[in-house]
């Protein structure tokens, strides 16, 4: 599904609840981090987390990542691809293949 039907869906859900009110770019952060810390959770003890949990729980740091960008005006694909350019340059593959190492070290 494009994103761009994935945001339809999502502000018509929102507009027939009229939650856009409470939606203010500091709401719509902190719920990205509650439901990134209830994602982190399922993982607290194993890697091994229920798969359809996982999935909810992704899904709705996703939700409301998407609602966030809407509300800043930006597309998340367009964002992105803008960081990962950005990646490329602090992380040059002759230096970062196979190593975790912050990029102020390597």
């Amino acid at each position: 599904m494009p994103t761009s039907e994935v945001r339809e869906q999502l502000l018509a859900f929102v507009a027939e609840r009229e939650w856009a009110q409470f939606h203010s770019p500091g709401n719509l952060a902190k719920s990205i981090s509650i439901e990134s810390g209830e994602l982190l959770e399922l993982f607290q003890w194993s890697d091994d987390a229920d798969e359809v949990r996982v999935r909810d729980e992704l899904a709705d740091v996703l939700t409301y990542c998407h609602l966030l960008a809407y509300r800043l005006g930006v597309e998340p694909e367009e964002i992105i691809l803008e960081k990962l350019a950005t990646s490329r340059q602090k992380y040059p593959i002759e230096t970062s293949r196979g190593r975790s190492t912050k990029h102020t070290e390597l």
